[in-house]
């Protein structure tokens, strides 16, 4: 018997026995404080069912890697930033960095934010708390809303289509993160500090996060797919030096949440 029923068996045996053996007075007392104590029962026992539906979802969220979350936006930020003349590895690196990695509550569905994007879209929108930075290095907490996507697909576009266009008051605002107008991605990262995000350390961390996965890879052509098979013995740092790309990038590519590999497991590799 599941033990929300076993519960609900002791109660209400608990309620006849008062019923049936006590006094008229006392026994309406004491069955107010069990219909009382019956209530807050079915109400921990609920909170509790809920809670083992989230959980799993939350978990995997937790223990998502930013390798497979990359892999997850990667192609899409390739194909929107080249369409639009900016740098895909900065697109990704200021969704990794705004979004944690894919974890935060702003980020995750059914919010899809995954640049911090203030405002509305189409009439969308959701209220979190953020931290801004005062100027002179200090980050406070505010109130924002921001704005609410249907995917990861359209939060990407919607970031492309606002650097590209600007802002209202000036179209060319983002003018200077375009590949056209840069030698690197270093300097499109250095203009968006301090225009894109109040952090004035927002160049580095983006520099930080485009060379430690790779990220400069998705600024050129996709390359030729192939399929591997992995052999009793084969690892991720031996593939890696095998087929000349990095251990990160086999990550990203095949949706990977940590370094273990299985003999006979298929992998994707882009040559």
């Amino acid at each position: 018997m599941p033990v929300w029923e076993k519960i609900l068996e002791r109660e209400e045996g608990f309620k006849d026995f008062i019923l049936n053996r006590l006094p008229m007075k006392k026994a309406l007392l004491l069955t107010l404080f069990t219909t009382i104590l019956f209530a807050t029962s079915v109400f921990i026992i609920i909170q509790q069912l809920s809670q083992s539906v989230s959980e799993p979802s939350k978990k995997y969220i937790e223990d998502q890697s930013v390798e497979s979350f990359i892999g997850s936006i990667g192609e899409n930020a390739r194909e929107i930033a080249d369409k639009h003349d900016l740098y895909a590895s900065v697109m990704i690196a200021q969704a990794v960095l705004e979004s944690n990695g894919g974890t935060s509550d702003l980020s995750t569905p059914p919010n899809n934010n995954l640049f911090g994007i203030k405002g509305s879209y189409k009439k969308q929108s959701v209220t979190f708390q953020t931290s801004e930075d005062n100027g002179s290095g200090q980050m406070h907490q505010i109130y924002a809303k921001f704005r609410k996507y249907p995917s990861y697909k359209a939060s990407l576009e919607d970031y492309a289509e606002l650097l590209h266009n600007g802002v209202s008051w000036n179209k060319n605002y983002y003018k200077k993160t375009f590949k056209s107008k840069t030698r690197s991605y270093k300097e499109a990262t250095k203009y968006l500090t301090g225009t894109y995000a109040t952090d004035t350390n927002y160049h580095q961390k983006l520099n930080s996060i485009i060379k430690q996965y790779h990220l400069t890879e998705y600024d050129q052509p996709k390359k030729e797919k192939k399929q591997v098979v992995v052999k009793s013995g084969e690892t991720l740092n031996s593939l890696s030096h095998k087929y000349g790309v990095s251990v990160t990038s086999i990550k990203q590519w095949n949706r990977l949440d940590n370094n273990a590999v299985e003999n006979g497991q298929k992998l994707l590799i882009y040559q």
